[in-house]
């Protein structure tokens, strides 16, 4: 019998207890009773030790939440044997008790366990709630990890129980954010359409999150739709005029001859991380570290109307064995430099426009590369990558992965999944005299 066995059957059975923990549910009756030791309490306790040390008698009474209470004999069982399973409910009535009674290593353990389970499967969510719990006890690297993955995965979210329990301020947050996954801007309108409908928030927090949607990337024909059909525009519509009378000067004109009058920076022609097939692609690239592979794809010009008939052609490149120019061989081959692949190389993409085009006065492109991973049995965002029209790569693009490894996390089937999105973004050319 091993050890942790040991220490299990002397809980269990509590041969040679000195002492009674009475676990008492708050408002209720309810009283759970577990025979335990002070010696291994003590060990992994500093709060057990000042309780138990200062006891009168060989019980102790012990206040919890319902919650808390729940689970108290399962934190018992990991102060004598050290593992603890744990389910998704769990967490945070588990990581509330390790907090209170100072077991640290169970708090980092949950800490870590709750940052890889977020894409877990529960009926009605758990990241939401495992947000506000961060927010409230002040776990910034938690309540971060929550925020990317609800912003990273958003589609999915909106699909999914886990959006009608957003409260407000997360909401807004998330609206004001521009790394936004998914399919369009119009997916995000109805679904706060769905939201609000939902939740029935007042007023001012309508007309903000309103506010927040970026009408300027939804074509005109779903804005006449939204105007004539949707009940929530009917009921605003006075609160957002304005941001829809932009829109449709953004769809009519050129871009260029927008930006001579308008502040073309603002969040209203900037667009998120869009899926849909105007705004770029998915690669799938088997065996990535087999050989180098390319690929083509087109994309609008840009959001604007005015620009929706014309395309723009990108190739893209993927090395999985790439030195810096640092650490390069080059040889002299017709006057021009190669460079030599080596086993030694990282992992490389780049993206460029097949060709230049007068067009693009006044418009620059974002390349976002999203590679995806499976995790808890589901497809996931695992990273995203930012380069912009002046940098051809980025430069730290899967810095860290493990290629070689068939099951490394950046792989799915053996297989890296890329979505490559162009975004353009305008900018203001020169200012118009009064």
């Amino acid at each position: 019998m091993s050890l942790v066995q040991r220490m299990e059957t002397l809980l269990v059975m509590g041969n040679s207890s000195d002492i009674i923990l009475r676990v008492q549910t708050i408002n209720t009756d309810e009283v759970k009773v577990i025979q335990a030791h002070t010696l291994v309490l003590t060990l992994q306790s500093d709060v057990f030790e000042e309780v138990l040390l200062n006891r009168n008698n060989s019980a102790v009474v012990l206040t919890e939440t319902p919650e808390c209470a729940a689970v108290f004999d399962k934190f018992v069982r990991y102060l004598y044997c050290g593992d603890i399973s744990v389910r998704l409910d769990q967490a945070i009535p588990l990581h509330k008790l390790a907090s209170k009674y100072h077991v640290w290593a169970l708090q980092q353990g949950l800490t870590q366990y709750m940052t890889q389970h977020l894409s877990s499967d529960s009926p009605s969510g758990h990241v939401v709630g495992w947000y506000n719990y961060a927010l409230q006890i002040g776990d910034m690297a938690l309540r971060d990890n929550c925020l990317q993955y609800l912003s990273w995965n958003l589609s999915s979210v909106l699909q999914s129980g886990e959006w009608g329990s957003i409260n407000e301020d997360l909401l807004l947050s998330l609206l004001q954010r521009s790394d936004l996954i998914l399919q369009s801007e119009l997916e995000l309108y109805e679904a706060l359409e769905a939201w609000i409908r939902q939740t029935q928030p007042v007023s001012l927090t309508v007309e903000s999150a309103l506010r927040a949607i970026r009408y300027g990337m939804i074509p005109p024909q779903h804005l006449f739709r939204l105007q004539k059909q949707s009940i929530l525009m009917l009921k605003y519509y006075e609160s957002v005029r304005d941001l829809l009378y932009l829109a449709f000067q953004f769809h009519s004109a050129s871009p260029v001859q927008l930006a001579k009058y308008f502040d073309v920076n603002c969040s209203i022609f900037t667009p998120r991380n869009y899926l849909s097939s105007s705004w770029g692609s998915s690669w799938v690239i088997n065996n990535p570290t087999r050989d180098d592979r390319s690929f083509s794809f087109q994309t609008q010009l840009g959001p604007s109307s005015h620009d929706s008939s014309k395309r723009v052609t990108w190739n893209a490149l993927f090395s999985p064995r790439w030195l810096p120019l640092s650490a390069r061989s080059t040889y002299a081959e017709l006057g021009v430099l190669q460079p030599t692949r080596t086993e030694g190389g990282r992992p490389r993409i780049i993206v460029t426009p097949a060709t230049s085009s007068p067009d693009f006065a006044g418009v620059s492109f974002q390349k976002t590369v999203i590679v995806m991973a499976r995790q808890q049995g589901k497809v996931v965002v695992r990273h995203i990558y930012h380069f912009h029209q002046s940098t051809e790569e980025a430069e730290d693009f899967l810095v860290d992965a493990d290629l070689q490894r068939r099951s490394s996390e950046y792989l799915i089937d053996s297989s890296l999944y890329l979505h490559i999105i162009i975004k353009p973004l305008y900018h203001t050319l020169l200012v118009a005299k009064k």
